[in-house]
């Protein structure tokens, strides 16, 4: 673990050529990013991940996400979406909430709403993440 903490600290002084030679050495080809600071953050968390033990398939994605990067492109948000017809269901302060699935939004109450997040909102008075509030995502999830 020594060695991994000695290597995350000579990451901050690495260009880009060296930071690009470390992955390399450790982890295979590096993604192709040009910016100094999301390869060398890329780097430290790919490195932190595997001395924690957590595997090739985290790597993997961590790997994929770090490729998907172009500079001055705004990244992609995956976003939920829900087949129209689906109720989702939630237990809240004892009582049951329904929210249908339509084509174009949410139902509830009667009403129709554009985002999950407006009706998590109305439901609970306070900012709500939509899928959140319905248990759709986890709650570590960014």
């Amino acid at each position: 673990m020594k060695e991994v903490r000695d290597l995350l600290k000579a990451l901050n002084e690495m260009g880009v050529d060296d930071l690009r030679a470390t992955w390399r050495e450790r982890l295979g080809e590096p993604p192709p990013i040009q910016s100094r600071d999301i390869l060398r953050r890329a780097l430290a968390e790919a490195l932190q991940t595997r001395a924690a033990g957590v595997g090739a398939a985290s790597d993997r994605r961590l790997a994929a996400a770090a490729a998907r990067h172009r500079m001055g492109h705004k990244p992609k948000v995956r976003t939920v979406s829900f087949k129209p017809g689906s109720t989702l269901v939630r237990e809240w302060q004892g009582r049951r909430i329904e929210v249908k699935v339509v084509g174009d939004g949410y139902i509830w109450n009667g009403e129709k709403h554009a985002s999950l997040s407006k009706v998590a909102r109305m439901i609970t008075g306070v900012r709500w993440n939509g899928p959140r509030f319905f248990g759709l995502r986890e709650l570590d999830a960014a």
